[in-house]
């Protein structure tokens, strides 16, 4: 192997190695400008787009012990993901979805596990961790809220109660 082609294999390992989770993409007609605009749209969740060559990213993932059960037609890439692997391939289907589908998800691998193309789909119809959190927390606060408006309800009914009988005595005075 070449030195330039052994160089490249490198460091496509170690990019594997780093990122517990990545989707593998296969692409046509992507154009500079949109490869852009999709790098950007990754960046913003913590991820990045690598387009590679496809012998290499093979090599570089069965020297890994990760093999893929998927067809790589055309011409590949790979979304590393960041912190929020869910958000990051939300992104990548989404910048598909609004670019005609130049897109096809073809593979992932998500905390050493390799997904097949539907399974990757599934994945990012989860919610993200934001989406999550905020769901937990509203969950842990919907008891509290409750709780809160019933012992408000049971102090403003005292309240009333006493208002009515100040009431009804000042109309008996009268």
């Amino acid at each position: 192997m070449r030195a330039e082609k052994q160089f490249l294999l490198d460091e496509i390992k170690e990019q594997i190695e780093q990122s517990p989770s990545f989707v593998v993409m296969s692409y046509q007609g992507l154009t500079a400008n949109l490869a852009n605009s999709l790098r950007n749209e990754v960046a913003s969740t913590g991820g990045h787009v690598e387009v590679l060559g496809k012998r290499l990213f093979l090599k570089a993932a069965s020297d890994q012990g990760i093999t893929f059960d998927a067809d790589f037609n055309g011409h590949i890439g790979a979304v590393f993901a960041g912190d929020d692997a869910v958000t990051t391939t939300k992104a990548v289907y989404k910048f598909s979805k609004n670019t005609g589908n130049i897109l096809n998800v073809v593979a992932g691998r998500f905390d050493d596990k390799v997904y097949s193309a539907e399974d990757v789909k599934k994945l990012s119809m989860l919610p993200g961790k934001d989406e999550m959190r905020a769901q937990f927390l509203g969950l842990l606060e919907a008891p509290m809220s409750q709780t809160l408006s019933t012992m408000e309800a049971l102090v403003c009914s005292v309240v009333y109660c006493l208002d009515n009988k100040v009431k009804a005595q000042e109309g008996c005075e009268s």
